[in-house]
């Protein structure tokens, strides 16, 4: 492979991983609520956590453009103050694979949460724990695989984004051209060989993910 084939492959890992990071640190505490809270609203909140798992990626990246763009919601207060732009940075490529794997990772901490045998958690409380020491030495542990497992996919996920991640990053050769985008660009140029070698690394990868999910996914029913 070519320099900038293995720079793509080494950002690749680099956003996979700290989207997976994110998404843990996001998506287990909501998960956690979705599994056992009742609340006004949680009906609103599971829509809007599962909608960039239905939503063309293209369409998840403009409202990402809309909100942290330059001139977006949140990009315009933050470009005027500090100078600095989110989009077409290799953190936009970050913040687009989190979104884009966020919903894999909640709805399977979700079903591995709602498996616990709730009397288990009773048993902790009648014991004095509270619901944080609970969630901490009982929930979680119990849901481990299963949470593994969500964490495993979301990297997967977080590995082969490309729409949402062309829309908010760009596609910037050393920069923010992941291993999806320089497939595309391979493809585009026509070259096939630099297509087909980070095609089948990619596939290589994928498959390792979901035998691992698969063994976790297992292992927790």
């Amino acid at each position: 492979m070519s320099p900038d084939s293995i720079s793509a492959l080494r950002l690749s890992l680099q956003v996979a991983v700290v989207a997976t990071a994110l998404n843990a640190l996001v998506g287990i505490p909501i998960a956690y609520v979705l599994a056992r809270r009742r609340f006004w609203g949680k009906s609103l909140v599971d829509l809007l956590v599962t909608l960039p798992l239905i939503l063309p990626p293209t369409v998840v990246g403009y409202y990402l453009i809309v909100l942290l763009g330059r001139r977006g919601l949140l990009g315009r207060p933050l470009y005027e103050l500090t100078g600095f732009t989110v989009a077409f940075t290799w953190y936009a490529a970050v913040i687009a694979a989190t979104v884009m794997a966020l919903p894999l990772l909640v709805r399977t901490v979700r079903a591995a949460i709602e498996s616990v045998d709730r009397d288990l958690e009773r048993a902790a409380y009648t014991l004095g724990r509270s619901e944080l020491r609970t969630a901490l030495e009982v929930t979680l542990p119990l849901a481990r695989n299963g949470i593994l497992a969500g964490m495993v996919l979301a990297f997967a996920r977080a590995l082969g984004e490309f729409g949402a991640t062309l829309m908010l990053a760009g596609n910037i050769p050393g920069k923010t051209t992941t291993v999806p985008l320089s497939i595309y660009t391979a493809v585009q140029t026509g070259e096939s060989g630099e297509a087909v070698a980070l095609v089948a690394v990619l596939t290589a990868l994928s498959c390792v993910v979901l035998i691992a999910a698969n063994r976790l996914g297992a292992r927790a029913a």
